[in-house]
């Protein structure tokens, strides 16, 4: 009887399942996140965290930044979520990051130092990308050290929103939420404008799910609507893959 041979079935690199990678990055006024994304949104990587500079001019971020490419080697391409305003990469105000920032090429200078595609959005819009569901009119709202924003309708991202900086009783949004405001009014008082501004968001935006992210959510001491969720401050990572779908 003639001996069976088979024919071995080859292995599938894992690299293949993940390509591309994406090196996606959150960059907040308090610590620098990152963390590589396989091509569906998935951790392939630890996830990595340095202080933000004390003084975080554009130039002390981008040894930060450098430092965490040296991290997290073998992507492709690269995302980064920015605490304030950005257009076609360009940063035009980071209030809690350094006034050197209006106008800065951040995209383009990061393309520049690694040799990879860049794209750059504000960071509560990759929060918010990877946790709508992409049904209705969906707000995302940071609570960290200042206040970020994303508006989306059905998926599709309403951009320019710096919802922190306007008007609201006698100054701003950012000034009765923000990190500063937090430590000046105490949880209790904070709590109690969170809760104000949950129901003006709802009366200006009539938004169908509200979503709270960033570190001070664990300051929350009521009873959330049930269309109102908090998300993990991972999310602002996730969320990076979203700024390659088109």
């Amino acid at each position: 009887m003639a001996a069976t041979s088979t024919v071995p079935i080859p292995k599938i690199p894992k690299r293949s399942a993940s390509f591309p990678v994406t090196l996606s990055i959150d960059i907040g006024g308090s610590g620098i996140k990152a963390m590589l994304l396989s091509t569906r949104g998935k951790p392939i990587s630890p996830r990595e965290r340095i202080l933000t500079p004390a003084v975080a001019t554009p130039l002390a971020v981008l040894r930060v930044l450098d430092e965490m490419r040296a991290r997290l080697p073998g992507f492709d391409r690269v995302s980064v979520g920015f605490p304030g305003v950005t257009k076609r990469g360009i940063t035009f105000i980071a209030m809690n990051l350094h006034p050197k920032w209006a106008n800065f090429p951040l995209q383009r200078e990061l393309e520049k130092r690694w040799k990879k595609p860049v794209r750059v959005a504000n960071d509560a819009s990759v929060q918010g990308y990877g946790a709508i569901k992409g049904h209705g009119v969906e707000l995302i709202l940071t609570l960290g050290t200042g206040i970020g924003s994303a508006l989306f309708t059905d998926g599709k991202l309403c951009p320019g929103l710096e919802f922190g900086h306007h008007p609201w009783r006698r100054k701003t949004y950012e000034d009765y939420l923000g990190k500063k405001a937090l430590a000046h009014y105490g949880k209790r008082l904070w709590n109690k404008y969170l809760q104000e501004a949950i129901a003006q968001t709802a009366a200006t935006f009539n938004w169908d799910h509200l979503y709270l992210g960033g570190g001070h959510t664990s300051k929350i001491n009521f009873k959330l609507p049930k269309n109102v969720s908090i998300v993990s401050n991972d999310q602002g990572i996730y969320g990076g893959v979203a700024l390659w779908r088109e």
